[in-house]
């Protein structure tokens, strides 16, 4: 493969294993990855038990590995003796988002361990790395959780503490303040678990999906409205996912791609798809036997090549810990149309809508003069282009609603065919029953007459047998009869020879 055309080569939506070049990476899972200016960098990570503190960097144009070599700013009142300091120490079970030219880490699990959550960054213009100083209700530390990035902010949920208790909250942290905040959620949360996976959808929705317990490995999905901050767990369409932990997930224009994972027992072969707008699981390819990318701890990321979207995925164990990187060139697919997930506030708020536009309507309130009143007693406050700004966003609040309405008017007319396609099926069964009833009741008179014809033959038959017991015994006389008979000839015959002889004798 030629190092510098290889993706020219790549199938569509197939992995292929990449020839490196150079000294590679120990093989690890439970690292964290991401992907800056065409390289791939992978920080720390877990081999038999050992935490890791290296950072190895991939480059995808020349496909060679190389170490980076952090510094530090060194802080005198730490500093000792030679002035040494660690610069990043060993770490498991970590969270890593890219954030300008810096990389964000965030919680995982180190030898010395920390109370709360910890937030490190490597510059990657200079090599530096250290700790950001963070304020407000940091959370506890953790490891194995999710951190999402939203506009200016990360979203943390979930994890495993140093003390091994599952945890199931969500907290905020401002990257423009550097202050954590906790969010309290309503509806029912997800179960408390760890090493499960989180994406962004419409910059408005959460979507947490599988991950374990210390028993349960779910495949359960749960998506939080940031803006009401409410939890749902909606109807998922499409193939059927096992539960898998340790998987790893990437989202390309609306499409969430999921690789790895496993239960403990059995690695997940197939690389699934959710269509985040439809909800649908699909499977995108499968691996066969132990396949590294069948494997726990695993990392995937995205990379534009040449316009075209790629997957890396790296590391990973099944078995065996793994080092190899794999890539897939995604086939282009049609951006789906972001989706508004309506949580039961949102659907009691339409109503209330649609009550009041309905009680206006009725009483023919003048909507433009009520607005245009309102707006004239705070004209002097708003400037012209603050007020077109909130009619575009009116406006495009609208379009999206007249969207939203489209497709349940669309569901509707589905659901009032399939109502009918039942319907229409309910009424041939009853014809069905009502035929086979009557049948049933013309077989059951049948019955009857059956039975009283049996009835009938049984006293036949038990008169024909007393007319043959009768048969019998006239027999029984008949044959008596002719043996008197034929003694009586007898008796007879021999009296009649006797004196014809005597007669014979006296001549």
């Amino acid at each position: 493969m030629d190092s510098g055309s290889w993706h020219l080569e790549l199938p569509y939506d197939l992995w292929v294993t990449l020839p490196v070049s150079g000294a590679r990476p120990s093989p690890r899972y439970k690292h964290a990855a991401a992907v800056f200016d065409q390289k791939l960098y992978i920080v720390g990570g877990s081999r038999n038990g050992r935490f890791l503190s290296d950072v190895q960097v991939f480059d995808l144009r020349s496909l060679a590995w190389s170490n980076l070599r952090l510094e530090t700013e060194l802080d005198a009142d730490k500093t000792e003796d030679s002035g040494l300091l660690e610069v990043l120490p060993p770490m498991s079970d970590h969270c890593m988002v890219k954030w300008g030219t810096k990389l964000l880490i965030l919680g995982g699990h180190y030898k010395k361990s920390s109370d709360s959550m910890i937030v490190r960054f490597i510059d990657l213009e200079t090599n530096l790395c250290g700790v950001m100083e963070t304020s407000g209700k940091v959370p506890v530390a953790r490891g194995g959780h999710s951190v999402t990035l939203v506009g200016s902010r990360l979203i943390i949920f979930g994890g495993e503490d140093r003390s091994r208790k599952l945890l199931n909250d969500v907290h905020f942290l401002d990257l423009e303040t550097m202050t954590w905040d906790a969010v309290e959620v309503t509806q029912t949360p997800p179960a408390p678990r760890y090493d499960h996976s989180a994406a962004l959808h419409a910059n408005r929705y959460l979507i947490v999906f599988g991950g374990c317990s210390h028993s349960i490995f779910f495949n359960d999905l749960h998506v939080l409205d940031l803006q009401t901050n409410e939890w749902s767990q909606p109807e998922i369409k499409g193939d059927l996912v096992t539960g898998r932990a340790g998987h790893a997930g990437i989202t390309i224009d609306g499409n969430w791609y999921i690789v790895g994972g496993g239960d403990n027992n059995n690695g997940c072969q197939e690389t699934i798809v959710l269509n985040m707008t439809k909800l649908a699981w699909s499977i995108l390819t499968s691996v066969k036997g132990r396949n590294p990318l069948a494997s726990e701890g695993l990392s995937v990321c995205s990379a534009i090549i040449e316009g075209e979207h790629h997957l890396v995925a790296f590391g990973g164990y099944n078995g065996k810990y793994n080092n190899e990187v794999f890539v897939m060139r995604l086939k282009p697919r049609d951006i789906p149309r972001p989706k508004i997930f309506q949580s039961p506030a949102a659907a009691a708020a339409a109503a209330s809508v649609t009550a009041a536009y309905a009680l206006a309507k009725s009483e023919k309130l003048d909507i433009p003069k009520t607005l245009s009143s309102k707006f004239a007693g705070i004209g002097n406050d708003l400037s012209e282009k603050d007020v077109r700004t909130d009619i575009d966003a009116i406006k495009e609040d609208k379009r999206v609603l007249q969207l939203s309405l489209a497709e349940v008017r669309t569901e509707n007319s589905r659901f009032r065919e399939k109502i009918d396609e039942v319907n229409s099926t309910h009424s041939e069964l009853s014809k069905e029953l009502s035929s086979v009833q009557g049948q049933l009741v013309a077989e059951r008179s049948r019955c009857f007459k059956l039975e009283a014809q049996i009835a009938e033959l049984q006293k036949m038959l038990e008169s024909s047998q007393t007319i043959e017991n009768e048969v019998q015994i006239l027999r029984q006389q008949k044959s008596a009869f002719e043996q008197e008979m034929e003694r009586a000839t007898s008796v007879q015959t021999q009296g009649s020879g006797g004196v014809w002889r005597w007669i014979a004798g006296g001549q």
